[in-house]
């Protein structure tokens, strides 16, 4: 299927009925609007655990999910990320802090939220940490998409026509698990090669009917480069190569327009690039708050199944530059691909036999509560040699309190 840009943008139009069912705060839906992250979680019963299970998640009124371990102790670590952090597909007390918590003898506070970037991330700890549940120790997790999604102006514009019309359809009874609203993100300078920060374009309520405007879609994204870049990806027909050319300059990257496939693969690479250097750029940033504000932290690394099998296969890793990065520039940080390849080692079975082991494949493909456990434990000791004092369980002197 060969699409034109205004009949992509066309398929990626909300509708009136999308918006109004997302605004309904009564309706069972994952998610709940917000102005300035573009959302927030709710209580959700979701059919997407281990075997078939429901699983059930809870969130305090202030967006944290629900401590169980030792939530009556003093936090001082919070832990920052999306749905890895967030540890969708488990119930309440199967996440890797809860885990960890439970065995370390003190509460982690969990502020994921399942489908935000990088940058969402950073904005949302940069919010949180000016409250009363700052902590002075946090741990931040970055996804393998979370690096593309903090260029997304509207992560929904990335997906596929087919995805477009399969989460278009409203569901007449159970949870409706649409999602990649508006948000704030980071626009690359196609002058400069630098980023700029925007809030999101989309404030209030009534701003979302704008998203139901073919109209407006068209003329508002069309001219955005990550689009274009993904309209190259998707094959769509009219994609334009000077706007491509012009990132393409920015981000030293070289370019191939002779065909589809080599246009798939130009675009791909442009959307990658820009999406390590962006992480480069919110790293600092991190850095600079945390060294301001004197807190100490902690970088992991999460991947999906596919690129734990890719790991073990022994092929090279997409963000190896994001990898880089990090050791070049001293952060303190545990790669959880590195993890798995290590404990690999020790199994005697197929990469796919081996995730499978970890991993809830229907639907979203995260941790399950084993994998969970597995993660919680294999970084176990790089959080407890970080933490100063250690645990209450790892004092070397006297006993933790009761």
């Amino acid at each position: 299927m060969t699409l034109t840009t205004r009949e992509f943008l066309k398929e990626a139009t909300w509708t009136t009925e999308i918006i109004d069912r997302w605004l309904d705060p009564d309706a069972r839906n994952w998610c709940a609007y917000e102005p300035e992250l573009g959302y927030r979680l709710k209580d959700c019963i979701d059919q997407d655990g281990l075997d078939g299970s429901y699983t059930i998640s809870h969130y305090n009124p202030t967006g944290e999910r629900r401590m169980i371990n030792f939530a009556d102790k003093p936090c001082r670590i919070n832990s920052y990320g999306d749905s890895f952090t967030q540890c969708i597909q488990v119930s309440d007390g199967e996440s890797w802090q809860e885990y960890l918590a439970a065995h370390f003898g003190e509460p982690i506070r969990n502020w994921g939220v399942g489908s935000m970037g990088f940058y969402q991330v950073y904005r949302r700890m940069l919010r949180e940490e000016r409250t009363s549940l700052s902590a002075p120790n946090i741990i931040l997790n970055v996804f393998s998409d979370d690096h593309y999604r903090s260029i997304y102006s509207l992560r929904w514009l990335h997906l596929t026509v087919d995805v477009f019309r399969q989460q278009k359809v409203i569901p007449t009874e159970g949870l409706w698990d649409f999602g990649n609203p508006p948000w704030p993100h980071l626009r690359l300078d196609l002058d400069t090669g630098g980023f700029e920060e925007h809030n999101n374009p989309y404030p209030t309520p009534d701003s979302l009917y704008q998203l139901a405007d073919e109209d407006h879609i068209y003329e508002t994204y069309r001219d955005n480069p990550t689009l274009q870049a993904h309209l190259a990806e998707q094959g769509v027909i009219d994609f334009d190569t000077s706007i491509l050319q012009r990132m393409a300059d920015a981000l030293e990257v070289s370019t191939d327009f002779s065909s589809p496939e080599a246009s798939a693969s130009t675009g791909h690479a442009l959307l990658q690039t820009c999406a390590l250097w962006s992480s480069e750029y919110i790293l600092d940033k991190v850095k600079e708050f945390t060294q301001t504000e004197g807190k100490k932290l902690l970088v992991l690394l999460t991947h999906p199944w596919r690129e734990v099998v890719a790991m073990c296969n022994g092929l090279p890793r997409f963000d190896q530059p994001f990898v880089d990065y990090l050791e070049n520039n001293d952060f303190m940080y545990v790669d959880g691909l590195r993890l798995h390849q290590r404990d690999f080692s020790t199994f005697s079975g197929a990469p796919e036999a081996y995730v499978d082991q970890y991993y809830k494949f229907v639907r979203r493909g995260h941790y399950n509560p084993r994998g969970n456990h597995f993660f919680a434990f294999a970084i176990k000791d790089s959080i407890v040699g970080w933490l100063d004092p250690k645990p209450p369980t790892y004092l070397q002197e006297g006993e933790p309190s009761l």
